[in-house]
């Protein structure tokens, strides 16, 4: 029996607009844009070894389930550099170097609330970009972040995708079996995280024609 309704976000409830799946080709402008804010001279030998320690963490690459810090993150991908800002300056002009548009999608809010109206319990279950803060991903989607009964992100459980532990933190939660959730998502690796913790699935598609 449905207990609670899962919706994973990127891809599902909203969106950056123009980003692809994998974000590689946006992380040596991010780095030339902490360069030019923070006036540090780098060498372009220093902004591509930033690139690549960054893309080696990068998720859809090395295929981690673990999440790893943001601040440990570029601290690694920034440890050649002979001068810095701190830590959090370089995340902030980092992605801000990347031009990040969030749109929600026009069904979001719709399918959420009758969800909430059906006697749901509904929460979101999203893996960060790699690298960003959970802040600054929960501000792109504040007109429906308060709408959910719990916000699970990577950084919160401390997984990513298809590991099962996101699912089973939502669970345990709400104190149900993870065979209670309906996931909702739009990949593959959805698919398979809610087949490693032995609930429900639908793909997004399906769910707006026929839940």
């Amino acid at each position: 029996m449905t207990k609670a309704v899962v919706f994973d976000l990127g891809g599902t409830l909203m969106e950056y607009k123009g980003m692809p799946l994998n974000w590689d080709e946006y992380y040596y402008s991010g780095f030339q844009n902490v360069n030019k804010l923070n006036e540090l001279s780098l060498s372009e030998e220093e902004i591509l070894d930033a690139t690549k320690i960054l893309k080696d963490y990068n998720p859809r690459n090395c295929g981690r389930e673990y999440e790893v810090a943001p601040e440990t993150i570029f601290d690694d991908a920034t440890s050649g550099w002979k001068k810095k800002p701190t830590i959090g300056k370089i995340i902030d002009d980092f992605f801000s170097g990347m031009f990040l548009e969030a749109r929600i999608f026009d069904y979001s809010v719709r399918i959420i609330n009758e969800c909430k109206g059906k006697g749901f319990i509904v929460a979101c279950l999203t893996d960060l970009p790699n690298g960003m803060p959970d802040k600054m991903f929960r501000k792109a989607i504040i007109t429906i972040d308060s709408l959910f009964d719990l916000y699970v992100s990577s950084q919160i459980c401390g997984a990513r995708k298809p590991n099962k532990k996101g699912l089973e933190y939502i669970a345990d939660y709400f104190g149900i079996d993870v065979s209670d959730i309906l996931f909702v998502g739009d990949e593959k690796k959805d698919e398979n995280t809610a087949l490693n913790a032995g609930c429900k699935f639908m793909y997004i598609e399906e769910y707006l024609n026929n839940f």
